[in-house]
């Protein structure tokens, strides 16, 4: 017969065990539907963000992809214009990009030189930056957005592998992994070697 003392340990073993098995499902249902961390490798998205970055997406804005099975949650909405967005390289299915979405389906893109156009209106753009001064740039489209897919461009304009040159141009949206929403961290490789000026900011 076991001692109470026996069985006070059982129990708080048993209790720990719970308490750490719900933490790591719950943190599973969040990473894999609600919230899930991202890291900024390279400068495509400068200014807006930087190498050393690290940020939240939300995920189940667009509908979350249910992981094995080909099923997703419902979207809340669709990507619009202005929107950043993470999602899987066309090229691959695999690699993690994050790039501005700068038209949906059925708008007509076109690029010249430094200027956007989205059905037919030069879009007004802060936020893009250009790195080979007055050098004269390849001009891209016009080109038809399809049903089902976005078009998106890095906001460093100059330093992008972005819908220009993707084979499809288009995102399929069914390869959305989420929409940037803040930064909770930033490194760079001299000192200070935080950001701490950048942690918490809203990404627009």
């Amino acid at each position: 017969m076991a001692r109470p003392t026996e069985m006070t340990k059982k129990s708080k073993v048993r209790e720990y065990t719970e308490i750490i098995v719900t933490a790591v499902v719950l943190a599973m249902i969040v990473r894999t539907f609600i919230v899930q961390s991202y890291h900024i490798p390279s400068e495509s998205m400068e200014d807006t963000l930087l190498k050393g970055d690290f940020l939240f997406a939300n995920k189940f804005l667009y509908g979350a992809k249910v992981p094995i099975f080909d099923w997703y949650v419902p979207a809340v909405r669709d990507p619009k214009q202005g929107d950043i967005v993470i999602f899987k390289f066309p090229g691959d299915g695999k690699t993690d990009y994050i790039k501005r979405c700068v038209a949906v389906e059925g708008q007509t893109v076109e690029v010249k030189d430094k200027k956007l156009i989205v059905d037919g209106v030069e879009q007004e753009e802060e936020f893009t930056k250009y790195i080979n001064g007055d050098r004269r740039r390849k001009g891209f489209g016009p080109y038809v957005v399809p049903d089902g897919h976005i078009f998106v461009m890095g906001d460093n304009r100059d330093n992008s592998w972005d819908s220009r040159f993707f084979r499809p141009h288009a995102v399929d949206m069914k390869l959305l992994r989420g929409k940037a929403l803040f930064l909770y961290f930033s490194v760079q490789k001299q000192f200070p070697w935080i950001r701490f000026s950048r942690i918490g900011d809203i990404i627009r």
